[in-house]
């Protein structure tokens, strides 16, 4: 069962072995030098669906969500992303518009290189530009994977995963006692699943009832993780 659940971050959480840090220290430092810093406040866009990127962004602190708008002006949330992670490095790399919206679900710390400063990086490091490479195979693999599983299951089913999900990705996040919690609102929360938030709400308290996470306020943490896992009914995804 520890092996199915280490699984969850390779399906649907980009690996550690393509982030940031796993490039040569020059390599870093060249890029963070080339960078400038700007702080985001909880909701504030970063880049739009549609417009055509001047360079890439790079997470020092904080949580950014990856959405599409629908035409009902809902969210769809499709990825979360955390410190070290690059992003709006695929429609950079295939010169498009960004096919999606970024914005900060926490006060964020955002680092932003222009598209003249990468191009004089990635003629200068082979390394960065094999990463960026990598990470948009991974990504692509990584959306693929939580498109495909979630079309299956039932709403319960896809809460729980997505319980599961959170959980990695908000590892670093925990408390007195070194428990993950899960910090986001109950409306990005339903946009990631796919459902309203009164029905994720309702999910969430039968969740807690049953012993299988603690809520405290807008923070989850997931209690039983394996007993989560059955719910999903990933046996035919791994």
């Amino acid at each position: 069962m520890n092996d199915s659940l280490s699984k969850i971050r390779e399906r649907f959480h980009l690996k550690r072995e393509f982030d940031f840090e796993s490039l040569p220290e020059y390599v870093q430092d060249d890029f963070i030098n080339q960078m400038i810093v700007k702080r985001f406040k909880r909701g504030q866009n970063i880049f739009t669906e549609g417009a055509f990127p001047s360079g890439i962004y790079f997470v020092k602190k904080g949580k950014i969500k990856k959405f599409k708008t629908l035409n009902s002006g809902k969210e769809q949330i499709i990825y979360l992303c955390s410190e070290g992670e690059m992003i709006g490095y695929a429609a950079f790399l295939g010169e498009e518009r960004y096919h999606d919206s970024a914005a900060a679900i926490t006060e964020s710390l955002i680092g932003f290189i222009s598209k003249e400063k990468l191009v004089r990086l990635l003629d200068k490091h082979e390394e960065l530009s094999k990463l960026l490479v990598k990470k948009l195979s991974h990504e692509f693999g990584v959306m693929i994977n939580f498109i495909a599983t979630f079309t299956k299951k039932s709403v319960r089913e896809r809460v729980a995963l997505t319980l599961l999900i959170l959980n990695e990705n908000f590892r670093q996040n925990k408390n007195e006692n070194n428990e993950i919690q899960i910090e986001l609102t109950r409306e990005d929360f339903a946009n990631i699943v796919g459902i309203a938030t009164e029905t994720l709400v309702r999910i969430l308290s039968d969740f807690a009832s049953e012993g299988l996470i603690q809520k405290n306020g807008r923070k989850i943490i997931a209690k039983e993780p394996f007993k989560l896992f059955k719910i999903a009914d990933l046996t035919d995804t791994f």
